[in-house]
């Protein structure tokens, strides 16, 4: 691909020899030969003991980087991903590098405007009106325990329960006054169900079967679980009234008329939200059936990468790292590349499309206006606009933010 630059850069003589030397000195600090106090080793005693070679992977690393920049400067080459280096030669004289560097490859821009692209009209019936207030009050609902009565749907059924396998107690499948709603479906297919119509204080025996999907050691067994009900709680739902609605952060609202008003513009707000981004995506699906691009699996894999990175970043968030998640799920980070891969070449395409439009557009953007924006972002997060640009990369970076929000607002038009 014309994209793909292989470049091969040599060190070699007193270059090379100033090389070794570094790492020499840097390696010496970390080792203690007989007879010298730690650091101290003459450089000659330290060839004979270990030789050359031990050099040799600091040496790359201290030499490596440098050759790299060289190359990137001398051919002005703007790497879009990851380089790959190999070590093609090395020994006491000389190294050989050589960088495999992906640039940005070919695009060809196709018809961007008129694609015929039409954008759905919003509407909110009186049926999700309904159902948002009652998702509202369910929210705001008081947990209370159920004096009389028994087990319901939407309940929450405290209980103690004991479960066997092969006549033996189970192990972790046993509790004490465990809340369980009933309809979550917390626990195996039937338990839940099992509970409906129990009264406090009543026992009952359970014998059910747990799903083919189990984890093996228990998977289609047979399972009794001995059940007593200790309390039943059920959800008592607020009233439509003036301290609902302030409760809601509505002062002005006074009548269940104006509150399902007001529930009905906020929805007609978030369908216009939702109904906006799907016709972008579909103007991106569009024009991009028409740009002519052939992007390198290394510049997916790259873009892969980044969003595993981000995903196990909001893992963290939550108190999980990748492995768990990997563990939890059955899974593994290669079933996640496969699964993520057909994303990362649609952003990587939304990408050039985007950068190709705002070039064809002749779309610029001055340093006042990226200026004005930073200062902006800075004071949404209550930082100052040098922090801002340090964290963000830079005012440059501000400038192509806007510019492809500029493209992308043209091609929505």
């Amino acid at each position: 691909m014309k994209n793909v630059h292989v470049k091969e850069v040599e060190i070699k003589g007193a270059d090379w020899e100033k090389v070794i030397d570094t790492a020499f000195k840097k390696r010496s600090k970390e080792i203690k030969v007989d007879g010298f106090r730690k650091g101290k080793c003459p450089k000659n005693i330290y060839m004979q003991k270990f030789g050359v070679e031990s050099l040799f992977m600091d040496a790359v690393d201290i030499a490596g980087g440098k050759a790299y920049t060289e190359v990137l400067k001398d051919d002005k080459l703007i790497p879009v991903c990851e380089p790959k280096m190999d070590i093609k030669e090395i020994d006491k004289d000389h190294v050989k590098f050589e960088f495999t560097i992906i640039t940005k490859p070919e695009v060809k821009l196709g018809k961007y405007k008129d694609l015929g692209v039409k954008k759905e009209a919003v509407k909110v019936t009186k049926k999700e009106i309904e159902e948002e207030v009652a998702r509202i009050a369910s929210r705001l609902a008081e947990i209370v325990v159920k004096e009389n009565g028994e087990v319901v749907e939407g309940n929450t059924a405290v209980i103690d329960f004991v479960g066997y396998v092969d006549g033996k107690e189970l192990e972790g499948g046993s509790g004490a006054n465990y809340p369980l709603e009933i309809g979550s479906g917390t626990f195996i297919p039937g338990f839940e169900e099992a509970i409906v119509g129990m009264k406090v204080g009543e026992e009952k025996e359970l014998n059910l079967k747990f799903p083919e999907n189990y984890t093996p050691e228990l998977a289609n067994k047979d399972v009794k679980f001995e059940v007593v009900v200790r309390e039943i709680k059920e959800r008592v739902l607020p009233e439509l009234n003036k301290d609902f609605y302030e409760d809601l952060g509505y002062k002005d609202i006074n009548t269940e008329e104006e509150f399902k008003a007001e529930v009905k513009k906020e929805l007609e707000a978030r369908k216009e939200e939702e109904v906006k981004n799907k016709y972008v995506d579909d103007v991106l699906e569009a024009a991009a059936k028409n740009l002519k691009v052939e992007i390198n699996p290394e510049i997916i894999e790259d873009e892969t990468t980044r969003m595993i990175n981000q995903f196990a970043e909001q893992m963290k968030m939550q108190g999980l790292s990748l492995d768990q998640y990997f563990q939890f799920t059955n899974s593994s980070e290669e079933d996640m590349r496969k699964q993520m891969e057909p994303e990362a070449t649609k952003r990587i395409t939304y990408r050039y499309l985007i950068e190709e439009v705002a070039e064809a557009e002749k779309i610029e953007v001055t340093d006042a206006e990226a200026e004005e924006e930073a200062n902006k972002y800075a004071e949404g997060y209550g930082i100052s606009k040098e922090e801002f640009l340090s964290h963000f990369g830079g005012l440059d970076v501000v400038k192509y933010d806007i510019k492809m929000r500029k493209a992308l607002e043209l091609l929505s038009e």
